[in-house]
């Protein structure tokens, strides 16, 4: 038995299981009965089981198949599917090549289950029964602590609030893993972003860190093993199914592999081409493959070599995003901004976490990383990835409500809304995203807010300031030293809710008052 992720596979191939021969003298006692049965054994071509130049053992004479007997294989490779895990029960077998490997034929395929984690740490239910009295308290006590191992409680609080969101909506296999939310950083800050992306790919099973030197889409190749001529390779992305993919700098691919991106953001699908000639087939094939997971990516704002301007005459918020395609950055559903001279970046605190780091590098050096570990953060996202959501009436209404007012108001006649249909799913994600944070069953408006939060900063990113005008520190206004500054917090998102529903009300007439079927 074995266990594994299906990382690469070749196209099916037609092959005969078993067939029966007779002597083709009928005098011969070998003419009748099932003296003569070949059998396909792996790694085997059809002409090692079916051919026409077999010799009686007895009487010399030609053999000839009795067709009535043939076998055809039956594909079980056609119950796999690249990026998917599973469990294999079958014989193996030692196929001799310029390297030598092992081939098992398969006899029983079963997907793989993951177990569902019974609960979460006790130092986890602990604090979410401190801040059972406030929708937005617990997720942001996890933004502050969270990778307190690598960066200092209180830095990048915004991102790594999204990252949290990002790595919930992920699924070990109980469930579709339609709800993907990908993430684009502008920053200056390459090294704690990286870092901050690199420790996330760990907490989850299907987080998965993109090597440069390799293909993030399927690729085809020549066939090492087996009968099969063609082998397609997995890639990054469907490694990553149900999980992250995490593909670094964006300047770190070329032109052609950014369209590449940019279309498979879009339809959430890449198709692969045979050319037939090529791999000695009459005929060329395509293979299309679902894409389902979320890619996360940042650009170097900073690089001496690429340093831009801020264009006079942009929008207010908006950011030059120049270095990288329109269309791509639009693509991308969240677009996020992280700076040094940022107010959620303090400065002082990085520099004493990296001069204590270099003295002790295993050291734990904040209450917060022993509280809460790298495991108890791992518990967590496994429970809260399983749980079953619903929507509230009033959060579906409200998130109706912005996204028409949103399309309504960043429109113009020539090129229509700037909102695309996607943006509707985005926000219904980070709603139950945040739902999911707070280990709730139900989205309540409360977790639309923050997901409107998100969305509308990063259309201001892209775009400029809208009426809904929201500040680039709206979800982390004062620094979370402790509860009074929680408290002040909530006071704060409470008012950005009311904005929220004035902005819907104002620019969105009629949108709280949709059906159903709507």
């Amino acid at each position: 038995m074995m266990q594994g992720i299906v990382i690469a596979m070749t196209t099916v191939t037609k092959y005969t299981q078993g067939a029966r021969f007779l002597c083709s003298d009928e005098a011969c006692p070998l003419s009748k009965g099932f003296q003569y049965i070949r059998v396909h054994v792996p790694g085997a071509t059809e002409s090692a089981t079916v051919r026409n130049d077999f010799l009686c053992n007895l009487c010399s004479s030609s053999l000839q198949e009795d067709r009535k007997f043939r076998v055809l294989g039956d594909e079980l490779v056609n119950k796999m599917k690249i990026g998917n895990e599973y469990k294999i029960i079958g014989i193996p077998v030692c196929i001799k090549t310029s390297q030598t490997a092992l081939c098992v034929e398969a006899n029983s395929i079963t997907p793989y289950t993951a177990t569902v984690p019974s609960g979460i740490s006790d130092n986890f239910r602990c604090l979410l029964s401190l801040t059972s009295a406030s929708c937005w308290k617990f997720t942001a006590v996890l933004a502050n602590v969270f990778a307190a191992q690598i960066v200092p409680p209180g830095t990048y609080n915004l991102l790594k609030l999204c990252l949290l969101m990002g790595l919930v909506q992920t699924s070990d296999g109980n469930r579709d893993p339609q709800d993907c939310l990908d993430i684009l950083i502008i920053t200056t800050d390459t090294l704690l972003v990286d870092r901050l992306l690199n420790y996330s790919m760990n907490l989850v099973s299907r987080g998965i860190r993109h090597p440069v030197s390799t293909e993030v889409f399927p690729t085809v190749s020549r066939n090492k093993y087996g009968t099969g001529a063609v082998s397609i390779q997995a890639g990054s992305a469907l490694l990553a199914k149900g999980g992250v993919c995490f593909i670094g700098d964006l300047a770190s691919h070329k032109k052609d592999k950014l369209e590449q991106l940019q279309s498979v953001l879009e339809s959430r699908s890449i198709t692969v081409f045979i050319p037939g000639k090529k791999f000695g087939d009459d005929i060329d094939q395509q293979m299309t493959f679902p894409i389902q997971c979320s890619f996360w990516s940042f650009v170097d704002m900073d690089s001496s070599s690429r340093r831009t301007v801020q264009k006079t005459s942009a929008p207010i918020g908006q950011m030059d995003c120049s270095l990288i395609p329109a269309n791509l950055v639009e693509a991308f559903g969240l677009l996020i901004h992280c700076n040094e001279s940022s107010s959620c970046h303090p400065l002082l605190p990085t520099v004493q976490h990296t001069l204590k780091k270099a003295m002790d590098p295993e050291g734990l050096l904040y209450l917060a990383s022993k509280q809460f570990t790298t495991e108890d953060f791992q518990k967590l996202l496994a429970f809260a990835q399983n749980l079953t959501i619903e929507f509230s009436l009033e959060a579906e209404r409200m998130i109706h409500g912005y996204y028409l007012a949103s399309r309504r108001i960043r429109a113009d006649s020539i090129h229509g809304s700037k909102l695309s249909a996607s943006a509707l799913k985005y926000l219904v994600s980070l709603s139950e995203a945040h739902a999911r944070l707070n280990l709730r069953n139900k989205v309540l408006k409360e977790d639309v807010l923050i997901a409107a939060l998100l969305f509308e900063m990063s259309l201001t990113l892209k775009y400029g300031a809208s009426a809904f005008c929201v500040a680039p520190n709206a979800l982390f206004p004062f620094e979370l030293y402790d509860e009074e500054y929680l408290e002040q917090r909530d006071l704060y998102l409470t008012q950005c809710q009311q904005q929220l529903q004035q902005f819907i009300v104002t620019c969105g007439p009629g949108a709280a008052l949709f059906s159903t079927d709507e």
